[in-house]
């Protein structure tokens, strides 16, 4: 680091630790005036990010790390600028905003930086220094607002699917999922664990799933229901498939797919009646179909 740098650093840390509150109500005045943020983080909200973010910035700089490398380097300062973001994103702002939010800090050191020295050559190179710095920090903060919106998509996802596949008590020790749409693996992994758990909170003998809202049946829509019912076999209850309407039942026979292993009535009525049998059998564990 040459001597020049070295003074700019000096100086641009001084500024950020002497002046911090004006540095931090100047980036929230800034930010209220850009309008991006559209009522997604409240104003208390960004003074308490603004103290955070100004004081890692300065503890970072007063480091001897590389300015190009201190954002994603210093801990404090990498957490500021990725708590900064993820609250964000759970706010909903956009990830234009949040990255905007950051670079304009830009705006708000130089003003304070200016206020300490008239030195032009020496406010030119704390300008580069303070975008060098910045640059990195938005940069963070975009990569951040990303994986955390992709993460709540992925939550709100197996939400909406955990929603769509509830696990429904018809009866004593007896169990019903009723499929609406297409089951593919993510959905059927989702059925699986949901079933499979009320299967040994309630000591479920009989598990039901219904199919009558499954549009259609195709090979890898049995491959699914097939691991299903393997698993809730492995538990130790026996599994039955409603809702095999005719379209279904032919489409099956003409793909060749075997169900005979697995207990099969065309409406949840008569899988209900089946599965009040079998529990009412004191021979349940032999299991007929076997």
């Amino acid at each position: 680091m040459g001597a020049s740098e070295a003074m700019v650093r000096q100086r641009v840390v001084k500024a950020l630790r002497d002046s911090g509150d004006a540095v931090s109500d100047r980036w929230v005045e800034l930010q209220l005036a850009q309008g991006e943020l559209r009522g997604s983080v409240g104003e208390r909200e960004l003074r308490e990010e603004a103290d955070a973010l100004v004081a890692a910035l300065a503890a970072g700089l007063a480091t001897g790390l590389p300015v190009t490398q201190v954002v994603n380097t210093h801990r404090e300062l990498r957490q500021a600028v990725v708590d900064l973001s993820l609250r964000r994103a759970r706010g909903g702002a956009t990830p234009t905003a949040t990255s905007l939010a950051v670079l304009v800090l830009k705006e708000a050191v130089l003003e304070t930086v200016q206020t300490t020295t008239d030195d032009a050559a020496e406010l030119f190179e704390a300008a580069l220094l303070i975008n060098r710095l910045l640059d990195a920090a938005g940069a963070l903060s975009f990569d951040t607002y990303v994986e955390g919106r992709e993460e709540i998509i992925r939550r709100q996802s197996r939400q909406l699917l955990e929603l769509s596949t509830p696990v429904v008590r018809l009866w004593r020790h007896v169990l019903a999922v009723p499929l609406i749409g297409t089951l593919d693996t993510a959905r059927t992994q989702v059925v699986m664990e949901n079933l499979l758990q009320a299967i040994q909170d309630h000591e479920a003998q009989v598990a039901i799933i219904d199919i009558t809202g499954v549009p259609t049946v195709d090979t890898a829509v049995a491959q699914h229901l097939m691991q299903t019912v393997n698993a809730v076999r492995l538990m130790g209850a026996d599994c039955v498939i409603s809702g095999i309407r005719p379209p279904i039942a032919q489409t099956i026979a003409q793909l060749g797919i075997d169900l005979s292993k697995i207990l099969t009535r065309a409406s949840l009525a008569d899988a209900l009646s089946e599965a009040i049998k079998l529990t009412a059998d004191p021979a349940v564990e032999s299991r007929a179909l076997r």
